[in-house]
């Protein structure tokens, strides 16, 4: 029997299970099974099923999920946006389009400690979106600003997709926070310039907050002091990762403690009922994620018996093109399937088969880790299936249309495609801090 064509016929169902709306996690059990079974038979397809399993869970790459998950559900549930928005605000008064830059610079301080990208937009979309439209700011324009920036959470360390991508593509995650510092921290700034020239140029799009004009030199001193506890949770994460102190499972475990203690102490975790939020909001997560990863590995295993990945690798190899036109068709790829279904599954679903290839093309691992995960933040505004702008329009209320969400984003989209320009431009604003942190 044909290997190839069994994985490629296995790959078809696939894909119309995705489109016929079957979760991902039964699609890559029930193809992957069915696979295996007519390539080696079912006894050998159900003990790989149970090997993958217990040496997915098993990995220590897998212990750090639960345990950032953990910390972001603490830092959302203790109040911590609050503080980073409200601090970044007062930072950012007088400035044209104060509220949107403090949105995008308190998104990426909160980034730092939570994680998640939906969380991020979701709760900054009840916290500033309001304060924008009491302002009059333009509707379109704070929905984009908003949705935009909550993708940093995927960039900025702690990032739970770049977990993902570790697990998948068994790279460092400590190397893959790292790495993702510098771009993250430039878009946050693209986007701060981008508003503060679109505010000067159509003042309309975000007038002046007349109570700004009252704050004095103490005032922002004193919203710098406010933020004390994420930016020295994130030095404490970061740094000890960077330092080699922490491994990422220990910097993980430290996190966590350290959100839970300052959420006690600081903010609003001592409020009846947030701690059990927290834990299960985690649990919930975890499991969805820990799903997911087991099944898809399971399916990559498959795979793998089947040789597409090598030989699709040694194909594109032997291509007699430049190795930027297929990296570019890779790119694209990842770009259309990030619009049409959620990002970790597209993730759980083509690592396995296009990262042997990238790599295979001489491509840096880490570097090629950062550059699909920006287009994983445009991904997660654009249409059809941008979750973010789908949250956003939720959490906004006033009759909020998710159409009025993505009006808002392509000057955003813009800046990210501006990045990304830079990133293959110089290949160093991702590799410096990775290439530098102590075992790294």
């Amino acid at each position: 029997m044909d290997f190839t064509l069994i994985g490629t016929l296995g790959i078809i169902c696939l894909l119309a299970l995705l489109g016929m709306g079957v979760h991902i996690v039964i699609d890559f059990i029930l193809v992957g099974l069915i696979g295996t079974a007519i390539l080696v038979g079912w006894s050998s397809g159900l003990s790989l099923l149970g090997e993958t399993m217990y040496y997915s869970i098993a990995s220590p790459t897998f212990c750090v999920l639960p345990l950032f998950i953990l910390m972001g559900a603490f830092a959302t549930r203790g109040g911590f946006a609050e503080r980073a928005f409200e601090s970044v605000h007062i930072l950012a008064a007088r400035i044209p389009a104060s509220l949107a830059i403090a949105t995008s610079f308190g998104s990426a301080v909160f980034a730092a400690i939570c994680g998640s990208s939906l969380a991020t937009a979701t709760i900054f979309g009840k916290l500033a979106y309001p304060e924008m439209r009491r302002h009059n700011y333009d509707k379109s324009f704070s929905l984009g600003s908003i949705a935009s920036a909550g993708t940093f959470a995927c960039m900025i360390p702690p990032s739970g997709m770049f977990i993902l991508f570790a697990i998948f593509t068994e790279q460092s995650v400590g190397r893959l926070f790292m790495a993702g510092i510098v771009p993250g921290l430039l878009t946050a700034t693209v986007y701060a310039l981008s508003m503060f020239i679109r505010a000067k140029l159509k003042p309309e799009l975000a007038p002046r907050v007349p109570e700004e004009w009252n704050v004095t030199i103490k005032d922002r001193a004193k919203a710098l002091k406010n933020m004390w506890p994420i930016l020295f949770l994130a030095f404490l994460v970061i740094g000890g990762i960077y330092t080699g102190i922490f491994t990422s499972t220990e910097a993980g475990a430290v996190g966590a403690l350290g959100t839970l203690i300052f959420g006690l102490v600081e903010g609003k975790l001592r409020e009846k009922g947030q701690i059990r939020a927290a834990l299960r909001e985690s649990a919930h997560t975890a499991t969805m994620l820990m799903f997911i990863i087991v099944t898809a590995l399971f399916f990559s295993r498959f795979l793998a018996i089947t040789r597409i990945p090598f030989e699709l690798a040694d194909f594109l190899q032997q291509w007699d093109v430049h190795r930027l036109v297929i990296l570019a068709s890779v790119l694209l790829l990842w770009l259309i399937l990030g619009m049409l279904v959620v990002q970790a599954a597209v993730f759980a679903l083509t690592l396995p088969i296009l990262f042997p290839v990238v790599i295979a093309l001489g491509y840096d691992p880490i570097w090629f880790c950062v550059v699909a995960m920006k287009l994983n933040e445009i991904a997660g505004v654009t249409p059809p299936v941008g979750l973010n702008a789908f949250g956003l329009a939720g959490a906004a209320g006033d009759g909020t249309k998710v159409e009025e969400v993505f009006k808002g984003v392509w000057p955003f989209v813009l800046c990210d495609i501006f990045i990304l320009i830079l990133l293959f431009s110089f290949p160093d604003l991702v590799l410096f801090l990775p290439n530098a942190m102590l075992g790294g």
